[in-house]
């Protein structure tokens, strides 16, 4: 076997090195599925304009490409899998047990209508949803459920959150994590992944390790996933991703992915304004973060650190700044804080996720143009910002980084 046969092609070893290729999806007619009444319920604050929103989205993939990263779209490589008919097959029925439909009529209807569809229709049903009246059912006999449940809309539905690839899954050495997600709304995210992982020739399975599978009964999100060096994760404790999750990964880590040494833990508030550790700290060059001021005082830092069979040390840190310096081995660690450290502009701007920032090179980020202060302190501490437009993506709280999966980064 050549070199090349052995190497996968998932390789991920830092936050900060060149962006290389790249997971996205283009909003769309999912999220023409969000109504007002149940917006709370889909993780929305407001109903986005989607033909704006598709616009800024092209903008986003477009910087990503004009800087050398290769954009890839789950939509398209899901629609590539799913012309097997065996594994449309597989899929529908994937699909169906995700949405929890139990009726064993309703079952077979549904069934019927999408292994009927294209593989591009069948992936735009899982994505999209599937509307009451596109499917006739007529005929057959009404369950407690149809009365119950008569004026929902919706068989299926849609994922309007899945524009934010960083969460159902993460890239971490050369292995990926298929995330098991927190809420209803977004737990069947990671079945698309899982399935690009299966089938996808893109994605090299015999040669990438699975770190984590979604069917884990403990919640890990990507947006808490941040690979600081070949020896270094970190990993947020917080209102998405689960203590238990954290530990399952780590023993996974420590006994298949070569060269790491320890898992840095940050347990940050359970609250939907803080949501993942990303939307407060991220890395942006070999010893520069942003971080959002408000959460300096409120952070708890532990080091996982493989211990005697198989066992995990646990060590509680009393400073971030320090263990982050001690465990990447530099000599300094600068924080620069979003809204110029004032609270004020500071609270406004993470709102619009100002510290979401995608690093895709050694102090190079992309960030939303409309959060003025933080980028402007980025660009007096010697970062280059790339500005998008995002006032409709952002309706979705997140931000650039939320937006990506990255697959492939340069080493550093």
């Amino acid at each position: 076997m050549n070199e090349s046969t052995k190497k996968g092609f998932l390789d991920i070893t830092s936050e900060i090195g060149k962006l290389k290729a790249v997971l996205l999806h283009k909003p769309g007619k999912e999220l023409e599925r969000l109504t007002p009444e149940y917006l709370r319920e889909l993780l929305f604050d407001d109903i986005p304009w989607l033909k704006k929103m598709r616009q800024e989205h092209d903008g986003f993939a477009e910087v990503l490409r004009n800087r050398g990263a290769e954009v890839y779209y789950v939509e398209e490589l899901l629609s590539q899998v799913l012309s097997d008919n065996k594994v449309k097959e597989e899929f529908t029925k994937s699909l169906l047990e995700q949405s929890k439909i139990v009726n064993p009529s309703l079952y077979e209807v549904i069934y019927d209508y999408i292994i009927s569809k294209s593989s591009e229709e069948v992936v735009e049903i899982a994505i999209s949803g599937l509307n009451k009246k596109d499917v006739l059912d007529d005929s057959r006999e009404k369950s407690l459920v149809d009365y119950i449940y008569a004026d929902y809309p919706l068989h299926i539905n849609p994922l309007p959150n899945l524009y934010f690839m960083r969460d159902p899954a993460a890239v971490m050495g050369n292995g990926i994590s298929i995330n098991s997600m927190h809420t209803s709304a977004r737990c069947r995210e990671p079945m698309l992944i899982k399935y690009l992982y299966d089938y996808s020739p893109l994605f090299k399975k015999e040669n990438s390790p699975l770190w984590y599978d979604y069917n884990i009964p403990f919640s890990l999100e990507g947006g808490d996933m941040l690979v600081l060096s070949k020896e270094v994760v970190a990993i947020g404790c917080s209102e998405r991703t689960s203590a238990q999750a954290i530990e399952i990964l780590a023993k996974n880590l420590f006994s298949e992915m070569e060269g790491i040494r320890e898992v840095v833990v940050v347990r940050i508030p359970a609250l939907r304004a803080f949501m993942h550790l990303d939307t407060v700290f991220t890395m942006i060059d070999y010893d520069k973060f942003t971080i959002y001021p408000g959460i300096q005082d409120k952070v708890e830092v532990y080091r996982l650190v493989k211990g005697k069979k198989d066992n995990i040390l646990v060590i509680h840190e009393s400073d971030l700044v320090e263990t982050l310096r001690k465990t990447l081995k530099i000599p300094t660690i600068r924080l620069i804080e979003s809204g110029g450290g004032d609270p004020v502009t500071a609270a406004r701007e993470q709102w619009n996720d100002s510290t979401n920032t995608l690093a895709i090179a050694p102090g190079v980020v992309v960030t939303y143009g409309r959060n003025e202060y933080s980028n402007e302190v980025l660009r007096k501490n010697g970062i280059e910002v790339l500005e998008i437009e995002g006032s409709e993506l952002v309706r979705g709280r997140g931000g650039p980084r939320c937006m990506s999966m990255p697959l492939v980064r340069d080493e550093i």
